[in-house]
């Protein structure tokens, strides 16, 4: 009795119509070529929690001297991005090295 449930459970299996991947790019590839609707009856649900207690980013109005803000965007489009991104980080920096 036991090898019929067992031939019984691979019949109600069915392959699976997504590849297995050998890499992130080729599952990348396929998805791009494929609308998941059409593996609908594969996917499984899954629970989505929301964590909206993490602290909030809070904004801090800065005034500075236009040739400083100037210096300050120009470096940081050297470093790809964008000035608020650099002074941000420099800000942050500081605060470390200072240990606080």
């Amino acid at each position: 009795m036991q090898v019929e449930r067992s031939e019984e459970n691979s019949m109600l299996k069915k392959k699976s119509k997504i590849p297995k991947f050998k890499t992130y790019e080729e599952e990348a590839n396929f998805w791009d070529t494929h609308d998941f609707t059409e593996f609908l009856e594969e996917l499984e649900k899954v629970e989505i929690v929301f964590d909206l207690d993490k602290p909030r980013d809070e904004t801090l109005i800065l005034r500075l001297q236009k040739d400083v803000k100037d210096k300050l965007t120009k470096v940081a489009r050297g470093k790809g991005l964008n000035t608020s991104t650099l002074a941000r980080m420099w800000l942050i920096e500081k605060l470390q090295a200072n240990g606080r």
